[in-house]
């Protein structure tokens, strides 16, 4: 299970430092910081369900989680999403060292 967890881990971290420098060579070839967000990476990638989204999570999970928390997620950079959660991940699946009593 914990490679699981470092496997998901690490793909999620990979996840947002692409999207970091996506957004950094963005920013240079603007000359202005441009960070794209969640919400418009996944209108991107899915424009056909992602309009279906927020009725779906209204009416089958709860409202409040759409308003307050999926909506403010939507508007975060990409990276700074995915980035905590990788760490999360790779924090859930760190091997544990043994210790081991020395007698002397």
């Amino acid at each position: 299970m914990k490679f699981i967890f470092r496997l998901t881990g690490l793909a999620l971290l990979a996840v947002a430092i692409i999207a970091g420098i996506s957004d950094a060579s963005t920013s240079i070839a603007q000359s202005q910081v441009q960070l794209q967000p969640l919400g418009q990476l996944l209108f991107n990638l899915f424009p056909d369900t992602f309009p279906i989204l927020q009725p779906a999570i209204e009416r089958h999970i709860h409202p409040a989680l759409w308003d307050p928390v999926l909506l403010t997620l939507m508007t975060w950079p990409v990276w700074a999403v995915f980035a905590p959660f990788g760490l999360l991940f790779l924090w859930l699946g760190a091997r544990r060292q043994r210790y081991q009593t020395q007698f002397a």
